[in-house]
């Protein structure tokens, strides 16, 4: 058997697992009498609101699309021409070194050649007061991103690589086995590992939100022994919360903006919202299907890449080509199965809660405080946002009141 029939065997289980998952394991339908439409954004926000919001994300927007195509061009002339493997060839030391140097040496490439794209970004979030932050501190983490890529992206290539070395035929099954784990094991390891690297993070204080947390807590039947509090505010003004992490791990991780300037009542509802992730673990529902997804990625590599010898760091560049072609064109799968969990965390914070003027007021003060787009009906918004726009999570909170 050669290893093109077991890339295929590969892809084609690994893509079956992930549809049977997703359709176990995602929940499709998570509002009763299915998904209102979104509401009026003049009923909720001011004309002078509305245009200020959708003047900042036309641009933000224009600016991120730019960086992402020019990203995608330099990754696919490096990788689908003969530049590559001549960079390749110049760079000195073994096989694996090699991979190595060439993964930094283009990360960096992208990085310097979007730069222009980042800064834009950031003036005009500075202009707007959304950020803290100091240049230096912008560029410090900016640097801390691009070295945890490096890392990350040459462990996947040198575990693809060992692989096709250690076992030529059955590579794409055993690669595709390995960066599974892989994946699940950087998400156990990433609140441990990663967040420390960008916050400090405290126990939430004895209060009355403590209080309010921990009985939600119960109420939702989720086991909680503490809520951290991330010092956000040396780089943002916006409000936010998340869950990350599973089993030993799981961590529930508020913003000190949010715990400051949000009234109780609100703040329990984004509380409500993050605990009902944690009680339906999607954080290791979202690793499975990545982990699977990686799998199946792998056969559909093996298949590309039926004429190259993966075994050689040349190849390094088509093989990140292939994987920046391939993030972009699963985006809308990826993205769309994060806004029905999404959805599905809102509607059991409003059952949990049974303030649906709060949450709709919530709705409307994180929109103001970050300046989100009323609208991400477009097709913007259905290829590359994570989360429901406002009008649509507003909506909701009226089918409940």
């Amino acid at each position: 058997m050669t290893h093109t029939r077991t890339a295929w065997a590969v892809l084609l289980l690994a893509g079956a697992a992930f549809a049977l998952l997703a359709w176990w394991l995602v929940p499709w339908d998570p509002v009763p009498g299915g998904r209102p439409e979104p509401v009026d954004p003049e009923d909720y926000f001011t004309p002078e609101h509305i245009a200020r919001a959708e003047s900042f994300s036309t641009w933000v927007r224009t600016w991120s699309l730019g960086s992402l195509g020019v990203s995608l061009l330099v990754a696919c002339v490096v990788g689908f021409t003969s530049l590559g493997r001549r960079l390749v060839a110049r760079l000195p030391g073994p096989w694996w070194a090699q991979v190595v140097l060439v993964v930094a040496v283009l990360e960096v490439l992208g990085r310097t050649i979007t730069l222009p794209f980042a800064v834009l970004v950031r003036r005009r979030v500075l202009e707007e007061g959304l950020s803290t932050q100091s240049w230096l501190g912008f560029a410090r983490d900016l640097a801390v991103r691009e070295g945890l890529a490096v890392v990350v992206t040459s462990v996947g290539l040198l575990t693809l690589m060992l692989c096709a070395r250690r076992f030529p035929r059955r590579w794409p099954a055993v690669a595709g086995g390995v960066l599974g784990l892989l994946v699940l094991l950087g998400s156990f390891v990433y609140p441990l590992l990663v967040e420390p690297l960008f916050n400090d993070f405290e126990p939430l204080e004895a209060g009355a939100l403590r209080t309010g947390v921990l009985e939600l807590a119960d109420a939702e039947g989720v086991g909680v022994d503490e809520v951290l509090v991330a010092d956000a505010s040396r780089r943002t003004t916006t409000l936010n919360a998340y869950v990350s992490g599973f089993g030993g791990t799981r961590r529930v991780v508020l913003y000190d903006t949010l715990v400051r300037d949000l009234p109780q009542d609100q703040a329990l509802s984004v509380v409500a919202h993050e605990l009902a992730h944690a009680q339906h673990d999607d954080v290791l529902v979202g690793s499975l299907l990545g982990a699977v997804g990686v799998a199946a990625a792998v056969g559909l590599a093996g298949v590309l890449l039926r004429r190259h010898d993966v075994r050689r760091a040349g190849t390094v560049p088509l093989v990140l080509a292939l994987l920046a072609v391939g993030t972009v064109l699963a985006a809308p799968l990826q993205n769309g199965i994060s806004r029905t969990v999404e959805t599905r965390a809102d509607v059991e914070a409003l059952r949990a809660t049974g303030d649906p003027e709060g949450f709709v007021e919530l709705q409307r003060r994180l929109a103001v405080r970050s300046l989100s787009d009323p609208d991400v009906t477009t097709v913007y918004g259905w290829w590359l946002t994570t989360h429901p726009g406002p009008l649509s999570r507003i909506a909701l909170g009226r089918t409940f009141e």
